[in-house]
């Protein structure tokens, strides 16, 4: 973790081998001699059913001398170093950040929006009477009074931190502050004299990443933007592992909560250093993430999310304490957390609502969160629906024989020549095309080393134009005649997509037949659950598609229709919108009124729960075809291969005949 890679070596294998042969390239100067220590790593501890294997720091051989005098003179902190470790039992690897030599790609930097700012947190400079004799009231009731003197505000109340700062701060300023005041009637901070400055978080907390919007709340001027990794990927990269985690481990949830808590620690650390700042400066978060992301991250146990009627613990926009969390920011810094609308759809997607406003459009907007589970809006000035569906993360390289995350090496782009069937490919960190009929030389450490979400999109649909593969998404028999790329393996075949002298790992790079399969059934889902809302609007087409996240911005419109992912639209009118549900959230940051718009809008939205529809299934099965079995696809009639009519109205007939006459 986190690149997702696995397989298996022979015991007693070097650590560090183990990794390059994975395509998991460490930082090592030294070359392995124990001395740079940049390649320390984390074994995790304990059952992961999800990779069906028990981890422990004993399967790893014990630390000689050479890695013990590096932990006494510069404290592992209970890291190992990977070059002095040998692999003798099943293990769960964590690479820290600091030892990838390949970064994970982690893209959800915020979009420009226009802005109202008018933050829940504000500053004001007050000029208080000093205490005299004869006068018995408190430092605190003549700060009261003189805000309501001088700025109108009655009822206030002081954060039981801010308040032993009270007097000090009071007569360090001679008697003149600058208050920082929440939603003008907590005062959380006090600072001599006149002061400037006040920064807020924007967080999404997403099943694969998590990205940190610093802000600053007088101007809405983005500072920075920070990402990480989801840690709690060890434990399942699907929000339903992650619940079976923590109804299996009885330290589940404690050890999922902390991670997560630690990671948003370090985001607040590393954004808030990148402009001279410190945590301490932060006064107001606000949060998204999906409902179980949510539960997990505040403590409560996520098992009623797992099991119909996926009951949620609340759904109401919560307004808490950074220091109740564990959040290292300033002492009273407050915690906005957006609402939930049901089940299985959450805080994230009711920031996708704030930042793309379907119920504010005319046309009809399809806006789609593709990830572990994917988020769907469908709505106009009439109504909204909303529906989540559980695609599984073969979309993020996870279930794909060579998948990857996306990282410098994994093949990101894929053409593949319909006459030769020989490919052209683009991988992370390298700009040009690689095409291997060309004997293009590729610089070593660009190798490929995988593929991940955009590329096994793109390489499926274009299996599919090139007549690799058939609407069902077999394999057809004569390709293998065609191009020796394509081979028979048993009772199916692959396609090489890579040799293996052109990846990093010494061997081929494959689409299987299992690969297909799966990227079918991520799509199916997805496709169905759209279907059900249009039904549920009475529509059989929509305006405008919005891919929305970090894994939409990267999706070729053209070959996510060509495989069913979205439905017929004009091309021009499929737009990648990046990040909205982090930009929600930092609507929400710089402008007070938002959050009360925020519950509005979860309120309103009609939730559709998909699996439970009793035409899910048939309209499941009927979207596993590229790129679909029924549906028209006007916009792609020139792309698609040639069907003769006899086999659509075969296909079509066989469809009725076991779903019914619905389809």
């Amino acid at each position: 973790m986190p690149s997702g890679r696995k397989g298996q070596v022979a015991a007693g294998t070097n650590l560090l081998q183990a990794a390059q042969e994975l395509g998991v390239e460490l930082e090592s100067i030294c070359g392995g001699r124990q001395t740079c220590g940049k390649c320390q790593i984390i074994v995790e501890e304990g059952h992961f059913p999800k990779h069906g294997i028990t981890s422990r720091p004993d399967h790893l051989s014990p630390p000689a001398a050479l890695e013990k005098e590096y932990d006494q003179e510069h404290n592992l902190n209970g890291r190992r170093l990977a070059c002095a470790a040998q692999v003798e039992g099943d293990v769960l690897i964590t690479v820290p950040e600091e030892s990838q030599a390949h970064k994970q790609i982690i893209a959800k930097a915020a979009t420009e929006r226009v802005i109202e700012v008018a933050p829940a947190i504000r500053q004001l400079y007050v000029e208080i009477e000093p205490a005299i004799l004869g006068d018995p009231r408190g430092d605190w009731e003549r700060l009261a009074q003189a805000l309501e003197d001088q700025w109108q505000l009655t009822d206030l109340e002081i954060d039981i931190k801010a308040l032993p700062t009270l007097q000090s701060t009071l007569r360090q300023g001679d008697f003149a502050v600058t208050v920082t005041i929440w939603q003008d009637r907590k005062i959380i901070r006090l600072q001599p004299g006149f002061q400037e400055g006040v920064y807020g978080l924007a967080i999404d907390v997403g099943s694969t990443t998590v990205v940190a919007h610093l802000c600053d709340l007088r101007t809405g001027e983005l500072l920075s933007t920070k990402s990480a990794m989801n840690p709690q990927v060890r434990y399942g990269e699907d929000l339903m592992s992650r619940v079976s985690y923590a109804n299996s481990e009885p330290q589940g949830l404690k050890r999922m909560n902390r991670l997560i808590i630690q990671t948003l620690n370090e985001l607040a650390e590393k954004a808030t250093s990148e402009v001279n700042l410190s945590p301490q400066d932060v006064t107001d978060v606000v949060i998204v993430g999906n409902t179980v992301m949510h539960h997990i991250l505040l403590g409560i146990h996520p098992t009623q999310l797992g099991v119909a009627p996926f009951a949620l613990a609340t759904y109401s926009a919560l307004d808490l304490k950074a220091r109740d969390l564990g959040l290292s920011l300033h002492p009273a810094c407050q915690v906005h957390v957006l609402p939930l609308i049901a089940g299985h759809v959450g805080a994230d997607n009711v920031g996708v609502m704030l930042a793309e406003t379907p119920g504010e459009q005319d046309g009809v907007s399809l806006i789609v969160d593709v990830g572990t589970n994917a988020e769907i809006i469908l709505g106009d000035r009439t109504q909204v629906l909303v529906a989540s569906s559980p695609t599984g993360p073969a979309f993020e390289g996870a279930q794909i024989t060579h998948g990857q995350r996306a990282a410098p090496g994994a093949i990101e782009r894929v053409r593949i020549d319909p006459q030769t069937l020989e490919p052209r490919l683009q991988v992370i960190g390298y700009p040009e095309w690689i095409d291997p009929q060309a004997g293009d030389e590729v610089p070593p450490e660009m190798k490929a080393t995988g593929i991940c979400g955009s590329g096994i999109i793109e390489a499926i649909a274009e299996m599919f134009l090139a007549g690799i593969i058939n609407s069902q998404g077999h394999f057809i028999t004569s390709a293998t005649e065609r191009s020796p790329r394509v081979q028979l393996k048993g009772r199916t075949a692959e396609y090489i997509l890579v040799e293996k002298e052109l990846t990093a790992t010494g061997s081929p790079i494959v689409i299987t037949q299992n690969d297909v399969r799966a990227i079918q059934l991520a799509k199916a889902a997805l496709y169905a659950g759209t279907k059900l809302l249009m039904d549920h609007r009475g529509i059989d087409r929509v305006d405008r598609v919005v891919l929305a996240g970090a894994f939409g911005s990267f999706i070729n419109p053209f070959h996510a229709m060509v495989l069913g992912l979205i439905p017929d639209c004009d091309l021009d009118d499929v737009i990648a919108v990046g990040n909205a549900a982090g930009d929600g959230a930092r609507l929400a940051l710089l402008n007070r009124e938002l959050r009360l718009k925020a519950v509005r809008l979860a309120r309103a939205a009609n939730y559709i729960e998909t699996p439970l529809e009793t035409t899910f299934q048939d309209e499941f099965v009927a979207a596993l075809n590229l790129p679909h079995a029924t549906h028209p696809f006007p916009h792609l009639a020139e792309s698609l291969p040639d069907i003769p009519e006899d086999q659509v109205r075969e296909r079509r007939n066989r469809v009725r005949a076991r779903h019914g006459s619905r389809n």
